[in-house]
């Protein structure tokens, strides 16, 4: 079950609850007899209906004592969608904490899942008369929904072996020293928060600290947080360091030892800047896709300057780049890139699924032979280190010149006054597709716009120039912290786009 001797101690840092691994220990011994109570067998499918607390962490372990599939689910997820995800998943019981909501434990009813409270269940439950069944290394461990949860649900299954393949390589690529006090802000329904950042130290018999995901209030206070609870390590999104970088004061305490940032594209600015605020030089780009368990690569290579997209070396895996993205020529049949050119990422590491959830269509998409193919652009560097380039799925083709998003952001992200952004592929009758820019900019005075044209045209190509401006209040983002560009491009057609012949004028 565990990694180390036990699990590590884990806290609550807001709310101040704390349990020790003797602690821990007893949860989860209370949970294994009250859902053997409830007749949860091995072999079935439970939907987790809420995550960062300490129950959740319970909850998981006393299932998989049980032999039982966890699937975590995203609390802010409506009815339909629950209701989505527990057809798809053929689910036995949903758990939710304290007081689950009546509306949806009757939906759930009338699908023929049970209704549990993760409270009740560790409640007074009855003596255990038997020993819990287990697990088998090739049993189904985690189902984790990346897309489709109002429709053709993808649910990425990891078994036991692949977790423990995970955990084994990050523990040989990285070491625990630095994990020692953990702090984890990110959602513990999706790879990077639960595989990588929380139960890879915590498992392992290290401290973690659990905050609630993406909550402003604590981002605000990450700084204290992190001299108040003398934390190591963190991972975290960009999306998460721009607010921070914004309102939270920097740790004094001198603690902080080693940062990742993952889930979406990290530029070299953005990267100098949490550099600067964490006061330690020790960020890494940390490469990750949840159907490899998260975090399979990144900068732990000594001293380096941050690029745009570098991420570095593969932990526990192999990477190669092949110029042809088909999976019927996957590395060692298809011809590989040289050094410097672009071409199509693969992954072949222990740690990868075991497959999409009842869809062999997708996975025979994307796997062959043991490699995975990651939809993500990129190459091998003269050091062997990967660069990304961006996702196939997002490439803008200007009439035949390929356009990275990434790429733009880079460079408007660095302009004074530019709060967040996203770079996306509007229509254009001459070339198909030109480059969209949408900006949270509170200043959108004439000046300020043609100073920020001004700044691009100084460090962009020709081709990589936005054509069409869109301001925003917000950029949507999901729970990952990532951003879909195509919704993005659907919101921004809703709005008049910034009227830049007005703003220019007279102006060349």
């Amino acid at each position: 079950m565990f990694l180390g001797a036990a699990p590590g101690p884990i806290h609550e840092p807001l709310t101040g609850r704390r349990l020790q691994p003797q602690d821990v220990q007893a949860e989860v011994q209370r949970r294994v007899a009250g859902y053997l109570a409830r007749g949860v067998a091995r072999g079935e499918r439970v939907l987790l209906g809420f995550g960062n607390r300490v129950e959740f962490f319970a909850d998981l372990l006393a299932l998989w004592q049980l032999g039982v599939c966890v699937v975590p689910l995203d609390a802010r997820l409506t009815h339909f969608e629950v209701e989505t995800l527990a057809r798809a998943a053929k689910a036995r019981a949903f758990v939710g904490f304290e007081a689950v909501d009546g509306e949806l434990a009757a939906r759930l009813d009338g699908l023929g899942v049970a209704v549990l409270d993760s409270v009740e269940v560790a409640r007074k439950p009855p003596a255990l008369s038997a020993t819990p069944p287990g697990f088998a290394l090739d049993d189904e461990a985690l189902i984790l929904f990346t897309s489709g949860t109002t429709g053709n649900p993808k649910g990425v299954v990891h078994t036991h072996r692949s977790l423990r393949a995970k955990w084994t390589a990050l523990g040989q690529a990285l070491g625990l020293e630095k994990f020692r006090r953990t702090l984890c802000l990110l959602p513990t329904h999706f790879g990077h928060g639960l595989i990588c950042n929380a139960l890879f130290p915590w498992l392992s018999g290290q401290e973690l600290f659990v905050l609630p995901p993406f909550t402003p209030e604590a981002v605000m206070r990450l700084g204290a947080l992190i001299d108040e609870h003398r934390i190591t390590f963190l991972s975290s999104v960009p999306a998460i360091w721009r607010l921070a970088l914004k309102t939270a004061r920097p740790p004094a305490g001198g603690t902080l030892e080693r940062v990742f940032v993952g889930s979406a594209p990290l530029s070299a600015h953005l990267w100098q800047e949490i550099r600067g605020w964490s006061g330690t030089r020790d960020v890494c780009n940390a490469y990750g896709i949840t159907e490899t368990g998260s975090w399979v690569a990144g900068t732990t290579v000594g001293e380096f300057e941050p690029e745009d997209g570098l991420i570095g070396v593969p932990w526990g895996a192999i990477v190669a780049v092949t110029k042809g993205g088909s999976v019927d020529h996957p590395p060692g049949t298809g011809e590989l890139c040289a050094p410097g050119e672009s071409g199509f990422v693969w992954l072949n590491t222990p740690s990868l699924m075991k497959g999409y959830l009842d869809r062999e269509d997708l996975t025979g998409q994307c796997v062959r032979g043991g490699w995975f193919l990651t939809g993500d652009l990129g190459f091998l560097d003269a050091r062997g280190w990967l660069v990304l380039r961006g996702r196939v799925r997002d490439e803008i083709n200007k009439g035949g010149t390929k356009v990275y998003p990434a790429d733009v952001e880079a460079v408007a992200e660095r302009f004074e006054g530019v709060q967040d952004l996203c770079c996306f592929a509007v229509d254009d009758p001459h070339y198909g597709q030109n480059v969209g820019l949408a900006l949270v900019m509170p200043d959108g005075s004439p000046e300020r716009l043609r100073r920020l044209h001004a700044w691009l045209r100084l460090h962009l190509a020709e081709h990589q120039m936005p054509v069409r401006w869109y301001r925003l209040d917000q950029i949507p983002r999901t729970s990952r912290g990532k951003v879909n560009r195509d919704h993005i491009a659907e919101a921004c057609g809703r709005v008049a786009p910034v009227d830049l012949r007005g703003v220019f004028g007279d102006h060349p």
